[in-house]
């Protein structure tokens, strides 16, 4: 007899986008699934800056993350 595994949705918001994933997933590996870039970018994560050092971390459920992107201007 085997075990049924229950695979729990880890559900997120990205820049306001309600996303669900049924596996763990970093950070960076968020970026890389979501065809984000990696460079010249901001993580924020429930209105907190998230430092590229911890990007290797796994996203929890609920997170309300938002991808900065720098903008030249005038």
């Amino acid at each position: 007899m085997s075990e049924q595994q229950v695979v729990v949705p880890i559900g997120i918001s990205v820049n306001g986008e309600d996303h669900e994933f049924t596996e763990p997933l970093t950070v960076a590996g968020l970026l890389e699934v979501l065809n984000l870039p990696t460079k010249g970018i901001a993580v924020a994560v429930n209105g907190a800056v998230f430092p590229r050092a911890r990007w290797d971390e796994l996203v929890v459920r609920g997170w309300e993350i938002e991808i900065l992107t720098a903008v030249q201007g005038g």
